[in-house]
């Protein structure tokens, strides 16, 4: 398949391994914080807030030093390792505090690798395949988002295992994944990094850093996705079905993040991004106003759809407007945008609905979409460089 060989396959690989590991835990770890150790939604918030603002902040690091050092490969490989090594720990844990801290080592891992990550998928294909290409890694990486829940399901329904038990294997897939880099991923030759970029770490410049500024104001309103698991165990969804209903969502994402990929190739990447952020809006309207589990699980669906609709468009525009050699740092700056907003937004969302309600925190990122997407129509103009 044209755009997915080499490396491109050998990263999507590595990402379905470690999203079995980490969805055999996720989607569990609403439950045992507030049915297990006793957390409540503005805790819940503060610990997804906290891990992937760390990451964001390394996610821009990393990329720069992916740039400099002309190696991505050694980042990549110390990321997904640390991640492997630490994501189980939450097994051992007695205390909310103790999640936070292995949540932020996971986060710290998550941090090293993605920028150089994303960089050396753009080093290895073609710019006319970017979004064929980062739309098959997320594809792969919803997969492994599909079976981590089935296989948590599996062990916690036909063998009878507790969660901590289940958490522990979640360890296997991860560590498959960090052997899987070494053997197969190689680094790329790239042209080097112009010097006035050697000197020092800036901003991005015109059409990326608009786009990057609306990203910011989007993420603003994109709370962990801990909250829709938090909402639908409210709304009657029972505990052994939550791992089915995330791999549910992960099925979706996996099934459209290819074909709406490749369609941003064809038609662009602006009216895709559009289209996913408007579907963003109305799914969080629906979470907000939801009743039953049926709507629920047919909210996911389109929740998923949105994933679909936004991941390899958002990441090739990215691509498209960055100088070739310094698109590890683009990639850095445009995962701190999104990760810089994840802390006020999971505080923000939790403490509006511990004091206001779900109708509150729900209708506040769905405003926040509508607006971003409006804001991207009119000042990103695709195709032209950042000056």
């Amino acid at each position: 398949m044209r755009g997915i060989s080499g490396n491109v396959l050998a990263l999507g690989l590595v990402s379905l391994l470690t999203d079995v590991s980490s969805e055999m835990i996720y989607p569990l770890l609403p439950l045992f914080l507030t049915g297990v150790l006793g957390a409540g939604p503005a805790f819940l918030g503060a610990i997804e807030g906290v891990a992937e603002s760390t990451a964001a902040l390394l996610k821009l690091a990393s990329g720069v030093v992916s740039d400099r050092v002309r190696r991505r490969k050694p980042l990549v490989l110390a990321g997904y390792a640390l991640s492997a090594l630490a994501r189980p720990l939450v097994a051992l844990a007695a205390t909310p505090a103790f999640v936070l801290g292995v949540r932020f080592g996971d986060r710290i891992g998550k941090g090293l690798r993605t920028s150089p990550r994303d960089a050396l998928i753009a080093d290895s294909v073609e710019p006319a395949l970017r979004g064929r290409a980062y739309g098959f890694h997320r594809s792969m990486d919803h997969a492994g988002a599909l079976l981590g829940p089935l296989v948590a399901a599996g062990l916690l329904g036909w063998y009878s295992l507790d969660l901590r038990t289940v958490f522990w294997w979640a360890a296997v897939p991860g560590l498959l994944a960090v052997l899987l880099i070494a053997a197969a991923v190689r680094d790329v030759p790239r042209p080097p990094l112009p010097e006035r970029s050697a000197a020092k770490l800036s901003l991005p410049h015109g059409q990326l850093r608009t786009y990057l500024l609306i990203l910011l104001l989007f993420t603003l309103g994109n709370s962990s996705d801990a909250f829709l698991l938090l909402r639908a165990g409210e709304l009657g969804v029972a505990p052994a079905r939550l791992p089915l209903l995330w791999a549910f969502f992960h099925l979706v994402k996996m099934l459209s993040v290819f074909p709406f990929g490749a369609l941003s190739d064809r038609i662009g990447r602006r009216g895709v991004i559009i289209a996913g952020w408007g579907v963003y809006a109305a799914a969080y309207l629906g979470f907000a106003l939801a009743t039953s589990e049926l709507q629920i699980w047919l909210l996911f669906a389109g929740y998923g759809l949105f994933y679909g609709l936004t991941e390899g468009a958002e990441k090739a525009l990215v691509a498209d407007l960055a100088a070739p050699a310094e698109r590890g740092s683009a990639f850095g700056w445009f995962n701190a945008a999104i990760g810089l907003g994840a802390l006020p937004a999971s505080l923000l969302f939790g403490a509006l609905w511990q004091w206001s309600g779900p109708l509150t925190a729900f209708g506040c990122g769905a405003v926040l979409a509508a607006l971003a997407a409006v804001l991207l129509l009119g000042l990103v103009r695709v195709g032209e460089r950042r000056a």
